[in-house]
């Protein structure tokens, strides 16, 4: 798995291969990008430990920088987008601390709104897809765990790849899937007929 940990072709076709159905692919591309946004809200109202520089930069009542865990959990996100492909992580705007963590109420609408992301996003696999996500397959594999770190990233290309951007990257990683769909069929149906 080391060997392809970095290797973006690799990654993606992993990924895309849990993500091949129009409708499952759209419904990443709206709860994705809130998922991430969401979890960031409620990781910004932990306390954070004395050792983390107290620094603090409001932009406007809305958005503000702040050094907590929401900044530790973008940084750690951008690094591994920047190896990827940092061109396209280059423009990837992840917002790390948000004014409205501070309010409490708002966490909680933040944790209604995660969840709700997260039941469409299993709609998209069980009803469209017909296949379980990507972070469920074979649960206790790296490959799995990095699914939630390289969904962000997947629905950001997706946006380029639908603007015409990466065109060698995108068939290259079609035809990738295209090859991980068919095997995975390949051993569905392999696995009805034995039972």
């Amino acid at each position: 798995m080391a060997s392809g940990l970095f290797n973006v072709e690799k990654q993606l076709v992993f990924y895309g291969a849990f993500h091949s159905n129009k409708v499952n692919i759209r419904l990443h591309m709206l709860c994705v990008p809130l998922l991430l946004w969401t979890f960031q809200v409620v990781l910004a109202s932990f306390p954070t430990p004395s050792f983390f520089p107290a620094y603090r930069h409001d932009f406007n009542s809305v958005l503000s920088f702040e050094f907590d865990w929401a900044t530790v959990q973008t940084a750690v996100y951008l690094s591994y987008f920047l190896v990827l492909l940092p061109s396209a992580a280059a423009t990837i705007s992840l917002l790390s601390a948000i004014a409205v963590s501070r309010h409490q109420t708002n966490v909680y609408y933040a944790i209604a709104l995660h969840v709700v992301c997260w039941l469409i996003q299993f709609y998209g696999h069980g009803v469209h897809e017909r296949r379980s996500p990507a972070l469920l397959d074979n649960a206790i594999s790296a490959k799995s765990k990095l699914a939630i770190v390289l969904a962000p990233f997947f629905v950001h290309l997706k946006f380029f790849f639908m603007l015409g951007y990466f065109p060698t990257l995108f068939k290259t990683m079609q035809n990738g899937v295209d090859i991980q769909i068919t095997k995975f069929r390949r051993e569905n149906a392999q696995a009805k007929g034995n039972t």
